[in-house]
C-alpha cells in the first residue's frame, strides 16, 4: 500500500490494480470512499483497461482471431509497479506479459499517477504504444464514493448535482451489454435524487453528457465532493443493489452493444493508438 498525505487528505493506493482504496480529508474527518463490503462490491476504485464493460460472449476478434477478456479487462486483477516520487505523489506502471499477450495481442504501458493537491485528488491515465503496429484500447475509472458518508444521513439524503446537464438520457443495459432503448431523466435545478432502486437494472449508460462536472451532495449538511473530467465521451453511474455508495465512471469506451460485430477495430469507442505515442487522461476529486 502507498499512502499520499498533505495537510488536508489522506489517500491509500493498493498496488494490487493501483486502486485507490482510501480518500480521508483531514478537516471534516470523513472518509469519502466506500470500504468495499465484499457482501455488496470488494472493489474501491478499479482501472478498467484494455476494454471498458462487457464484450459480447466475452470475446472478440483480431486479424481474424478470437480473443476472451472479461468484463473490464484485466488490469484491475495484476500487479502494478509503484514508485512513491514525493509525499503527495506515486506512478503506478503495468506492461505487457507474455500472459496478457494470450487474449490481448498489443505490447502496451499503462501507467496511473496519483497525486494530492491541497483539497484534490488527481489521476492521470497514460498508454503508450509499446508495439511495431497500431494498438487498440478502451479505458475507464470506477470509483465508489461512499454514501452517506457522515453518520446524520441517509441514502436518500443525497443528490448528484450536473454542472451543465438540465436532463439525462442513457443507454439501457442488457446482460451487460448496451441495448437499443433509452430512456431520459429531467433534472430539477441540474440535480439526480440518489434512490438505491435507480441501479436495480445495472448501470446507466450515458453517451451524451454535456457536463465536465459532477457534485456529490446532501440535504443535511454542507459536506461533499466535486467530480471533475473532461474528454471522457462516456460516463457510467452505479451501485450495487442496496449497496451503500456510488460510482462516478468516466470512460474512453463503452461495453458491447447488442448488434455489435465483434471485431475490435470496429468497437463503438476504441481508441486506435500508433506506435510510440502516448496518450492521457485525468479526473480528480474535490473533498469538502
Amino acid at each position: 500500500m502507498i499512502t499520499l498525505e498533505n495537510d488536508f487528505l489522506k489517500a491509500n493506493i493498493a498496488v494490487e490494480g493501483a486502486e485507490l482504496q482510501s480518500l480521508y480529508s483531514k478537516e471534516t474527518n470523513i472518509e469519502y470512499m466506500w470500504n468495499g463490503d465484499a457482501n455488496y462490491w470488494a472493489k474501491h476504485s478499479p482501472v478498467l483497461f484494455p476494454i471498458v464493460g462487457s464484450l459480447k460472449n466475452n470475446s472478440y476478434s483480431f486479424k481474424d482471431k478470437e480473443y476472451e477478456l472479461p468484463r473490464h479487462g484485466f488490469a484491475r486483477d495484476y500487479t502494478f509497479k509503484a514508485e512513491k516520487l514525493s509525499n503527495t505523489e506515486a506512478v503506478f506502471t503495468l506492461s505487457y506479459s507474455e500472459e496478457t499477450l494470450k487474449n490481448y495481442p498489443f505490447k502496451f504501458e499503462l501507467k496511473l499517477t496519483y497525486q494530492i493537491i491541497e483539497r484534490k485528488l488527481v489521476l492521470n491515465y497514460t498508454v503508450k504504444n509499446t508495439d511495431t503496429k497500431k494498438i487498440y484500447f478502451s479505458i475507464g475509472a470506477h470509483p465508489a464514493f461512499a454514501v452517506p458518508n457522515t453518520p446524520d444521513t441517509n441514502y436518500e439524503d443525497y443528490y448528484l448535482a450536473f454542472n451543465e446537464d438540465e436532463k439525462l438520457t442513457y443507454w439501457k443495459l442488457q446482460d451487460g451489454l448496451v441495448s437499443n432503448e433509452t430512456e431520459t431523466i429531467e433534472l430539477s435545478r441540474h440535480r439526480l435524487n440518489l434512490r438505491h432502486d435507480l441501479f436495480y437494472n445495472d448501470a446507466l449508460v450515458f453517451k451524451s453528457l454535456q457536463s465536465n462536472c459532477i457534485s456529490l451532495l446532501n440535504n443535511k449538511n454542507d459536506y461533499g465532493l466535486h467530480f471533475h473530467f473532461d474528454d471522457f465521451p462516456y460516463f457510467g453511474i452505479w451501485a450495487a443493489k442496496d449497496a451503500s455508495f456510488i460510482c462516478l465512471e468516466p470512460w474512453c469506451g463503452v461495453a458491447d452493444s447488442v448488434n455489435h460485430n465483434q471485431k475490435l477495430t470496429q468497437k463503438e469507442g476504441i481508441i486506435k493508438l500508433e506506435t510510440g505515442k502516448n496518450w492521457s487522461r485525468f479526473w480528480e476529486v474535490e473533498c469538502f
